[in-house]
């Protein structure tokens, strides 16, 4: 017989996993980048906040995009309000 794995709910409250996101570059993943019009940008930092990834930061109080760990997505460009964000191609 097979040794029964624990279901979800025997997993105990605030569980991590054991390696940090920081070791896994996942921004070689995607085709496109994120590109920010900075006359448009109000620096609202939604961006920042619904990127999955954590890849956009402040810079000068700018958006910048750590490529490293964009997957290229373009949540930042949905959400937008005002529509400074434009998905194009890397390379």
């Amino acid at each position: 017989m097979t040794e029964a794995k624990p279901g979800w709910r025997e997993l105990p409250f605030g569980a991590v996993p054991y390696k940090p996101s920081l070791e896994y570059h996942t921004g070689d993943w995607g085709v496109e980048r994120p590109d920010f019009d900075l006359e448009k940008c109000t620096r609202c930092t939604l961006c920042h906040f619904y990127c999955p990834e954590g890849a956009i930061g402040f810079d000068a109080g700018y958006p910048e995009v750590d490529l490293r760990f964009c997957k290229g997505c373009g949540i930042c460009a949905n959400e937008c309000p005002v529509e400074a964000i434009r998905m194009v191609r890397k390379g």
